[in-house]
């Protein structure tokens, strides 16, 4: 039943964030608690993990994006305009090294744990870290992150018989690429 609220509360979570809307923060919380759950309960601790690193990154997103929009002199949700910040090389080399790095790290962890997919339970949580981390950070590419990272998820999912989030998952897949597009056609560069 927590993987039926959670495919709920994430599809409601995509559609807000394609529309960068803030409540979608709020949704994220209830959807990453359900998931804690979920993953928990299957031995998946990386993915148990991330969905914490979603709690905590949702109550700082929220912040965030209400003091950009105060900044810009809009309402909590503004209009239909995405606010974007530029992503520079700096970003993109520190999140490599951190890509490359916690992933050897938290796969040598879950192996000790012994979760049951160590290595691509790992690598999924690491790659949807840092595209959290450019989602709070409003940068467009963070949907390329999470069209590999859910892609990804989705068939780790499907080899773990939770076909509930296999299809959260998969709608995730699928409304990354409409995220982007959404951002690109609606998006306006800040500060």
């Amino acid at each position: 039943m927590m993987e039926v609220f959670t495919l709920i509360t994430g599809i409601i979570y995509i559609i807000l964030e394609i529309r960068q809307k803030n409540f979608m923060w709020v949704v994220g919380i209830f959807t990453s608690l359900a998931a804690m759950w979920v993953f928990f309960r299957q031995g998946l601790y990386a993915s148990f993990g991330l969905n914490t690193y979603y709690l905590i990154t949702s109550v700082i997103g929220l912040w965030q994006w209400r003091k950009n929009r105060a900044g810009l002199g809009q309402d909590a949700e503004g209009d239909d305009t995405v606010m974007l910040k530029r992503l520079n090389l700096k970003v993109i080399l520190l999140s490599a090294a951190v890509a490359v790095a916690g992933t050897f790290a938290l796969a040598w962890v879950m192996e000790l744990l012994e979760n049951p997919m160590s290595w691509l339970d790992s690598a999924v949580a690491v790659i949807s870290a840092i595209a959290t981390w450019w989602l709070v950070r409003c940068h467009i590419e963070q949907w390329w992150l999470w069209i590999a990272a859910d892609t990804v998820s989705t068939v780790l999912c499907a080899t773990q018989g939770l076909w509930w989030m296999t299809a959260l998952y998969a709608a995730y897949a699928l409304s990354a690429a409409i995220g982007y597009v959404h951002w690109k056609r609606h998006g306006h560069y800040i500060g």
